[in-house]
């Protein structure tokens, strides 16, 4: 395969698993208590964590340059 498709196919898998991580997050905050503190500590490890799971994705566009 080459990098222009693998590119293309690894761009639009890290859109579609970005958009259900953020609805998953977003349905999780509803059943948080409503403390501000709670939901910042909450969104402040989510909104980092997305990052993990796409970094096998990233070195797999980047394999074979």
């Amino acid at each position: 395969m080459n990098a222009r498709l693998r590119k293309l196919i690894g761009s639009f898998g890290m859109l579609v698993f970005i958009g259900a991580y953020v609805w998953a997050v977003t349905a999780i905050s509803e059943y948080l208590p409503d403390q501000t503190s709670i939901k910042l500590i909450y969104f402040a490890i989510t909104g980092m964590a997305w990052g993990l799971p796409v970094l096998p994705l990233i070195s797999w566009m980047n394999r074979g340059r």
